[in-house]
């Protein structure tokens, strides 16, 4: 048994005694010892055991696959020639099977776009995707939709900004970049190439989700075991919004409409979109609509133009 042990640790040098327990119990191995036991053979053989995870939050999971996925770019670090590598790593909730992971060489709306379609493509839709309030997803200036956060919405796909000061939010997607850098990126003194590195994620990929047991899942489960593709194909043409009839209509020109006689803002990644207008309960104030998504407020109290557009949070 501890050849065994020692030899499941020298494939994969980031894994400690709870992880090896139970990869080996799920290749239907008897006899297998207690996680302690393996971590104190590992000691025996100078196999010193990765250095612990970092402190987490009280976790939280969505009920079944593919109501919530995670999505955010890691830290970069560089090729040996300097160029940065951008991680961009999309991941499902209730599973942490991982669905995207891919070299970038930048950050750009239409990098992600091609990386989620052919995502969505494979996997389907999500009911929400959660991401931070940086670029591409969000920007600094305090506009939570942006064009790639627009394109999701027109996909049935609800967008989900995280809670500043609320790391937890996203606490799987930090603990799989963890995972990520101690098991791939930190075994290698440095990168050659983005090819390289695509490589390398290409084939650790399918060890993360079919045979590297998650402890929050269980002793023995891989992610595998608990996700399953979305019943929602992805659409290759999209239909424009379809409005009540009656609905007060109009069409965003360079972020902001024109109604009751003054130019309301409502975000510029509209531009050209149409946009319903509702009244609410109360007097005097309207929700303005991207197509079931509440987008703005307009208080005709207030007569104020230039508030910001609400942005959904987690």
């Amino acid at each position: 048994m501890e050849g065994l042990v020692c030899g499941v640790r020298e494939k994969h040098l980031a894994w400690g005694g709870r992880k090896i327990r139970g990869f080996l119990l799920r290749q239907g191995h008897a006899g297998v010892p207690a996680a302690s036991t393996i971590t104190q053979i590992l000691r025996r053989h100078e196999r010193v055991a990765a250095p612990a995870a970092p402190r987490g939050y009280r976790p939280f999971e969505h009920p079944a696959p593919n109501d919530l996925w995670q999505m955010d770019f890691k830290g970069s670090f560089q090729l040996a020639d300097g160029q940065p590598v951008h991680t961009l790593g999309v991941l499902d909730d209730h599973s942490r099977f991982n669905l995207c992971l891919a070299a970038c060489t930048d950050q750009q709306t239409a990098t992600v776009k091609t990386l989620l379609v052919a995502t969505f493509r494979h996997y389907g839709l999500p009911q929400a995707i959660l991401c931070d309030n940086g670029s591409p997803w969000g920007n600094t200036i305090g506009e939570p939709w942006t064009p790639l956060t627009v394109w999701l919405a027109d996909l049935g796909v609800k967008p989900v900004h995280s809670r500043p000061r609320h790391p937890q939010t996203a606490g799987k997607q930090e603990r799989f970049h963890w995972t990520l850098d101690l098991e791939v990126i930190s075994t290698r003194p440095h990168w050659d190439s983005y090819p390289q590195v695509q490589g390398a994620y290409d084939s650790w990929r399918p060890i993360y989700n079919h045979h590297r047991p998650h402890q929050s899942l269980g002793e023995t489960v891989v992610p595998a075991d608990r996700y399953q593709p979305s019943p929602r194909p992805y659409p290759e043409h999209v239909n424009p919004p379809d409005y009540p009839d009656g609905a007060d209509i109009r069409t965003v020109d360079h972020g902001r409409i024109s109604w009751r006689g003054h130019r309301w803002r409502v975000g510029k990644a509209f531009h050209g979109k149409p946009v319903a207008i509702r009244p609410t309960t109360s007097d005097g104030i309207y929700t303005v609509y991207y197509r079931h998504h509440p987008i703005r407020t307009i208080n005709l109290s207030t007569m104020s133009p230039n508030t910001r557009p609400p942005s959904p949070r987690s």
